[in-house]
């Protein structure tokens, strides 16, 4: 039997608003080679009060051992226990009293190809699903029939058009997935860009925000 439980136990990092004073709630993961202390520090760039960020810490640093274009099988179980997490703390933050089209999964690189791929797998109205130079877990070929609906949810996919990690093609299949999906899609292609985050895509998480703590259900 498949070992789940190879991130469990693990820190999750928080900054912001306790959940209990909450209006909203980010689940930031990190990605290969990072910490939940690296990604929780871009919560420092967002201006939205009233917002929990938690971010959770992969056993290792990675929270699976090989390229995310890797056969699925190949990442096993490492990728169910990430998953695991990552659903864990949603539940959480539900149970803490926000509701799930208050919650913004956002991820960088690694943790940007985990947040969609759960997003997809879990799809539902969330308050937003933020991918940074990631995009969908599989080789090319990889079968897409998730199930259920985004709802509209607000989905942002920023990469640069020449990532060595991240093929924009794969980001251009995210898209479209999202889409078929029914999330409403932002899709950004940056020229030139290193493998990183930049100003227009801060600002895009600002504006997602602020609509989240400002706008009641």
């Amino acid at each position: 039997m498949a070992d789940l439980t190879f991130h469990q136990g693990q820190p999750v990092l928080a900054a912001g608003k306790p959940l209990a004073q909450a209006k909203a709630a980010v689940i930031m993961v990190h990605g290969r080679g990072a910490t939940a202390r690296d990604i929780l520090s871009l919560s420092r760039e967002f201006d939205a009060p009233d917002v929990a960020y938690l971010a959770p810490q992969a056993n290792g640093n990675a929270w699976y051992p090989y390229r995310f274009m890797e056969p699925i099988a190949a990442n096993e179980p490492y990728l169910s226990s990430a998953l695991a997490v990552i659903d864990g703390l949603v539940k959480h933050v539900e149970g803490t009293g926000i509701p799930r089209d208050k919650i913004v999964l956002l991820g960088f690189s690694q943790g940007a190809c985990l947040a969609t791929e759960f997003a997809a797998r879990n799809a539902g109205r969330y308050g937003g699903v933020v991918g940074l130079s990631g995009g969908l877990i599989g080789p090319d070929g990889t079968p897409r029939d998730y199930p259920g609906s985004m709802a509209g949810t607000p989905v942002f996919l920023g990469c640069s058009d020449v990532d060595f990690h991240i093929p924009k093609e794969r980001v251009d299949e995210t898209a479209r997935i999202f889409q078929a999906l029914g999330g409403d899609v932002t899709e950004r292609l940056y020229p030139n860009m290193d493998h990183t985050i930049n100003e227009d895509e801060i600002d895009f998480v600002n504006g997602l925000l602020g609509n989240l703590v400002n706008v009641e259900a």
